[in-house]
């Protein structure tokens, strides 16, 4: 396959690792329908493939991943938005399913969309200055790719309210010090902390411990991921709905955003009905 948005390839210090590269930095590094088809087909092929020891999943330049394209996402319909959702899920999954190891080396910004991407990976290392979180709520969004289900389990309940209510980041520090990644180098240095983290595991590491060990812990998460249609399709209409369309036209042109009225959910009492 010919690749327009990721760069493949083998690591040039050990050639049995896989290099699976997001490669428009000019863009953030944003996820959509094309990203999503080509990290497919790489995935698959280094998992295919009997060579390949370990994965490396990375970007050519900070930052990592700044998440799902908003300009696509506007233009969507309700069942393009699931299609889109279903897709995704695939890429998540690829990464969660595969026996072989899988490393992420986050530099930048590591948010949204790259977020759970990173947090589908086995481990995760990142350059100091790197900042995580799932900031969808401030653009109407939802992060119901695996950030709403897999956040309470990675790092505890309310510690994923704070990260998923107000939408802040993380610096990589503290990242670390709550259980979001694994690792912290300088900046610069995470994808040969993540390549050699690979490597010592293609050494000196049993693969069929690997591969076992790693697939009754993807039973854990998967209780996390029960609702995955329900979370497609709300997030789907969620897409198609005004709110959205405002707030992530608003966030595109940098315009401020305009606060909206938030409601309970209980019945109004009949009194206070005109």
């Amino acid at each position: 396959m010919s690749y327009e948005t990721i760069a493949v390839d083998r690591h040039p210090e050990d050639d049995r690792i896989a290099r699976i590269r997001f490669d428009r930095a000019d863009r953030n590094n944003v996820l959509d329908a094309r990203v999503l088809d080509e990290l497919t087909v790489a995935i698959t092929d280094a998992d295919r493939d009997d060579d390949v020891r370990g994965i490396l999943l990375g970007s050519t330049e900070p930052p990592f991943c700044s998440g799902a394209s908003l300009a696509e996402l506007t233009e969507l319909q309700w069942e393009e938005g699931a299609r889109w959702m279903t897709a995704y899920f695939e890429t998540l999954d690829l990464l969660r399913d595969t026996g072989k190891p899988v490393v992420a080396a986050a530099e930048g910004t590591c948010v949204a969309g790259g977020n759970e991407l990173a947090s589908a990976c086995d481990l995760i290392v990142a350059g100091e200055s790197t900042r995580f979180g799932q900031p969808e709520v401030g653009v109407g969004s939802t992060a119901a790719g695996g950030g709403v289900q897999l956040l309470p389990l990675m790092i505890g309940e309310k510690r994923a309210r704070d990260l998923l209510l107000t939408g802040r980041l993380l610096e990589a520090e503290e990242a670390k010090s709550i259980g979001l990644i694994n690792r912290v180098v300088d900046d610069g240095d995470a994808e040969a902390k993540a390549a050699e983290i690979l490597t010592t595991i293609a050494d000196e590491k049993s693969p069929q411990a690997y591969r076992t060990i790693k697939a009754v812990m993807k039973q854990w998460t998967n209780l996390g991921l029960t609702g995955q249609e329900m979370a497609r399709d709300l997030t789907a209409r969620v897409w198609d709905s005004p709110e959205f369309q405002e707030r992530a036209e608003a966030f595109l042109a940098r315009e401020e955003q305009k606060p909206r009225q938030f409601h309970g959910t209980r019945p109004r009492d009949p009194e206070d009905v005109e």
